[in-house]
């Protein structure tokens, strides 16, 4: 029984230690990269409209997020869901509209303007 106890509390200290690495990553990767200064503010907010509830995203935004780039995108998409704030969405959901958002963009400016 005592042997059940002490792996419950490595399993526990396993996540828990898990965690705080995973959100000390981002926060590095992000000031590393300087992510937090690459967009402008009303992108920033639609872009995280688009992810974190529903809305769409501009062009000109999503010029703004690939430049900002798929690192800064993901660090900073990771790191608001670790916000207790966010606590009750589903992570699975909010990196699948992440991705989405940010695949959907890509496309839109890797596209070639149609010849007018």
């Amino acid at each position: 029984m005592a042997s059940l106890n002490v792996s419950s509390v490595l399993v526990v200290l396993f996540l828990t230690c898990g965690a705080v690495m995973a959100a000390k990553e981002n926060d590095q990767i992000i000031k590393e990269n300087n992510c937090e200064s690459k967009m402008g503010l009303p992108c920033v907010l639609e872009a995280f409209t688009s992810i974190f509830n529903t809305g769409s995203i501009s062009n000109k935004c999503c010029g703004e997020l690939v430049v900002l780039g798929k690192v800064c995108h993901s660090a900073l998409v990771k790191r608001t869901l670790e916000n207790p704030l966010f606590k009750d969405l589903n992570p699975a959901t909010i990196i699948a509209k992440s991705i989405q958002t940010w695949n959907n963009c890509l496309a839109l400016i890797d596209s070639p303007s149609p010849s007018t």
